[in-house]
């Protein structure tokens, strides 16, 4: 009984730290253009990701070979990301301003997920460019 109430108050005091921690992420992730190449293997139009594309760049995310410097912040904004659509679910009719703001978050998530996909791209290049040297 214990146990569960001290795991039960950690998960509570760390919650603002993990909000906080995420809204850091995401707003330095703001501040990245997004290159010519992710916003069309995004299909993305004038380099603007929608709330609803998290999903979709995450998986083209996972299909790159070395993603391995951002894996846990990738982790941690897919946990923020689905907390916010939940949120949205749930009081999204209730509060329009609410709703206004959880759908501009989910756009930042899909705005990182798109910068994480345009590093571990410019990465492979790199590597591939590196060893075709070598082997010249």
């Amino acid at each position: 009984m214990i146990a569960a109430l001290i795991a039960g108050a950690s998960t509570v005091a760390l919650f603002p730290l993990f909000v906080s921690y995420c809204g850091t992420v995401l707003a330095s992730a703001r501040r990245v253009e997004l290159s010519d190449r992710v916003s069309a293997l995004a299909d993305v139009e004038d380099r603007k990701v929608s709330a609803d594309d998290f999903d979709r760049i995450l998986q083209l995310v996972r299909l790159c070979p070395e993603c391995d410097a951002d894996r846990a912040a990738v982790r941690a904004i897919a946990i923020y990301y689905r907390a916010l659509r939940e949120l949205e679910r749930v009081f999204g009719r209730r509060s329009p301003h609410l709703a206004a703001w959880i759908t501009q978050d989910r756009a930042h998530c899909s705005h990182f997920a798109a910068v994480v996909l345009d590093r571990c791209i410019s990465s492979s290049r790199r590597l591939f460019s590196e060893q075709a040297s070598d082997h010249s």
